[in-house]
Formats: structure tokens, sequence, C-alpha cells
């Protein structure tokens, strides 16, 4: 099945990456959702946006705790890595995540949609400038903006916010452009992120999906399941098709 998904995406016109939380889980960071996820443990009521605004020095003191000294010490793995050297040799198009961790792009990613968002950029909930996140911005919790003063926020998707509309544009053109799709760590269960794979069956792309479980896409829109590790998975397809191996992989 590996090489059936290999030969697929080898032969595609336009394949585009969608990833969820399964892929960096490898990289240290923990999903949100499931029984040791995130939630699991910690009240998601901080990343309510209407409860970040009434409380933004309780709501950073845990996004500081979590997204920047947590989460900043994550590096990415065989996975991110695999999709970077499908892009850079011409077999990804592009990759859709809706993870907001940045891991996509140190590993060498170039066009990466970040579908939520991303921990990388702060804006400023009073003038909506934008500013490059550095570590010195978290000295006074909650940080400031340097031109009005006003509270930062992360500039990824909070509880009750919309989609940025830059982000789901892309995406859908994305989708609609592509013959292969290929699902990577991602469950199902987050709308409207969800729903992208669907629109891309709809429009007639083959669906290629990776994941250590079934998910609500298994039994539904995919054609190839790949079942394991999305490190071991995509190094292993990666070199597959770079390579352009053929017979029986090693593994």
């Amino acid at each position: 099945m590996l090489e059936k998904a290999g030969e697929i995406i080898r032969n595609s016109k336009h394949t585009c990456a969608f990833t969820g939380a399964g892929v960096s889980v490898e990289s240290g960071i923990p999903p949100f959702r499931g029984k040791d996820g995130l939630w699991s443990k910690i009240d998601p009521v901080f990343l309510d946006i209407n409860y970040f605004h009434s409380y933004p020095k309780k709501s950073w003191h845990l996004i500081k705790d979590i997204f920047y000294k947590f989460f900043g010490s994550a590096r990415p793995n065989p996975a991110h890595s695999g999709l970077a050297k499908l892009e850079e040799n011409g077999y990804i198009e592009a990759v859709i995540t809706q993870n907001i961790d940045n891991l996509h792009q140190l590993a060498g990613s170039r066009k990466v949609i970040e579908f939520h968002g991303t921990s990388q950029t702060l804006v400023c909930t009073g003038c909506g400038r934008k500013f490059k996140f550095f570590p010195e911005v978290l000295d006074n919790i909650p940080p400031e903006c340097p031109e009005c003063r006003a509270v930062l926020k992360p500039d990824f998707v909070f509880f009750g916010e919309p989609i940025p509309s830059s982000a789901y544009e892309q995406s859908l053109k994305e989708t609609e452009t592509a013959d292969v799709f290929l699902l990577i760590g991602t469950t199902g269960e987050i709308q409207p992120a969800s729903m992208i794979p669907v629109i891309a069956k709809e429009k007639g792309a083959k669906i290629v999906e990776v994941n250590i479980e079934p998910s609500s896409y298994t039994r539904t829109i995919t054609d190839i399941f790949l079942q394991g590790k999305a490190s071991e998975i995509i190094s292993r397809l990666a070199d597959f098709i770079i390579n352009e191996k053929t017979g029986t992989l090693d593994f």
C-alpha cells in the first residue's frame, strides 16, 4: 500500500498535504484532545477569546508556559522533514496545517498554509499591527503593543474566533486544484478544518491517509490508509518517491 501511495503521489499533477496534531506529537507536542490531550489536564477556557479579553494576564501566563516554554523547545521530526523533501523535489505543492508550532517551516517547507494561525506572530488587540514573536516580549505579562500599548495576542485562532480569511481561501484553492490529498495525523474532529479533505474528495482528489488509528475519514473518503507513526510512514514514503525505489521496502 505504501508503494501504491508512492506511485499515486509520484504521478500526480498537484499533491497537497493536510496535517494535524499527529504530525507534531513525535516532536513532543501533545494533542489537544483525547485521553492524554492537553484539554484533559488544563481548562481550555484560557483560550476563549472573550475570557482572554477579560483576563489577559491569566490567559497569558498559561499561554507563555504552554506555547512558548513547553512547545517552544520542540524540533521537527522525520515527518516534517519528509514533507519538506517532497516539496523540494517537486512532489508536494503545499502543506495545509492545523498546527501553530512552525515546525513545517523549521524543517524547510516553503509553502505552508497555517489554517489556525501561528504562535510565531503576535497581533495587537488595539491597533491590529502584527509583530514577529521574540522571547523578550514575554518579560512583561501581558505583553503590550510598542505602538499603542494595547495587549498583544498570539496570532492563532482562539475559541470564538473565525478562521483567517486568507488561510481559508488559500486552503480552498489548493483543495480544489489537488488531484492527490495527503492526510497526516488528523482525525477530522475540528470544524471547519475537517471539511477541507471532504471538499478535496468531492473535487475528485485521491485521498492518502497516514494515521496511527483509523479516523473519521478512513471509511468515508480515504482511498489508501497507511497505518503507523507519521515519522516512519512519511520518511519511507518520501524515500520511495524521491529515489524511485521498486520492489519490497525493508520495514
